[in-house]
């Protein structure tokens, strides 16, 4: 099963302050906000969300395509990406345009300011699917994660026009979309990614229910932060995965990436939705204990221990055969 993963290449930009947001904001000023914070560490660190799953993808052995629009300023990220298991052959490279710019503050709650320059991502709009299918052989599943909200709404329309599954993830770009183009996204997609908030935004968004939405898809898969991931399906009971517990929180940015990664993993491999939810809850923890999204190096005995201290032996000898080699991290350092 080859899946393609469509979206945004950024560099990241993160920050720690050592306080709370919330204590300076003031009730009735809200209106008015100009605040700085003084960060204590600034760490620069590959990112993107397609970038982050094609990343943890590869890193599991999988070999995703990734598309999406770069500046010239990616070649060395391409080459990371590369040697850590994603095809980058299909990055669309913009002549005149930086490869996008994600900064982020997090403070001592772990809540988070971010702004997001869109730089090259504006021409991811240019890719076309069909070409990159035939390149590699085909395509099982792509991937539409946040990216250029004009992409977003090119990829779904051709995979709907050529029967190709996919996978609808329009995550913080949903503060972007209308209601006709959140329908767009979400109508007919075989999977659907959000958390807990985006899930209720998008109901907002698209002015249906639930029962609606799931009505209109295949599997909705909502991650809940400590509180793991609930996976529903129409008419069906919902299955409820708990999260692999952690006393090392450092950052959490990518974490929801790493979580996509593992559980897409688990499809490919023919894995039910537990066990995909299960590697998928388990990678996320490694994100969440490392600066960036890209950082962690996963030694697969380690990962296999916390999988089965979460979940039980069961799960984590169902999971070890598909893993790339169960005593080394794989991937370039």
């Amino acid at each position: 099963m080859r899946i393609a993963v469509t979206g945004s290449i950024a560099t990241d930009h993160l920050m720690v302050y050592p306080g709370r947001f919330t204590e300076q904001l003031i009730p009735d000023q809200l209106d008015k906000v100009s605040l700085s914070f003084l960060a204590d560490t600034l760490e620069i660190r590959r990112g993107g969300v397609a970038a982050n799953i094609a990343f943890g993808m590869g890193r599991l052995g999988l070999r995703p395509v990734l598309l999406g629009a770069a500046g010239a300023d990616f070649a060395e990220y391409g080459q990371w990406l590369s040697a850590n298991g994603a095809d980058t052959d299909s990055v669309y490279i913009s002549e005149s345009l930086h490869t996008a710019r994600f900064v982020c503050t997090t403070d001592a709650d772990q809540n988070q300011i971010a702004t997001f320059y869109a730089g090259a991502m504006a021409e991811a709009r240019e890719i076309d699917l069909a070409p990159v299918a035939r390149r590699v052989g085909g395509i099982d599943l792509v991937v539409v994660a946040p990216n250029d909200p004009a992409a977003m709404l090119r990829h779904t329309d051709e995979c709907r026009a050529t029967g190709l599954p996919f996978a609808a993830d329009p995550s913080q770009q949903l503060a972007r979309l209308g209601a006709e183009e959140t329908r767009r996204l979400v109508d007919g997609a075989r999977f659907l990614f959000t958390n807990e908030y985006e899930a209720a935004l998008l109901q907002e968004r698209t002015g249906w229910t639930a029962a609606e939405v799931l009505a209109r898809m295949g599997t909705w898969v909502t991650t809940l932060g400590e509180n793991g991931v609930v996976i529903t399906e129409a008419g069906g009971a919902e299955l409820r995965v708990p999260a692999v517990p952690t006393g090392d929180i450092k950052d959490p940015t990518g974490v929801g990436d790493a979580f996509r990664a593992g559980f897409l993993a688990g499809v490919v491999w023919q894995q039910p939705y537990e066990r995909a939810a299960q590697l998928g809850c388990a990678l996320a923890t490694l994100v969440l204990e490392s600066v960036g999204t890209q950082e962690y190096k996963p030694a697969w005995t380690d990962l296999l221990a916390r999988i089965e201290e979460a979940y039980g032996t069961q799960a984590a000898e169902e999971i070890a055969p598909h893993l790339p080699d169960p005593s080394t991290a794989g991937g370039a350092s």
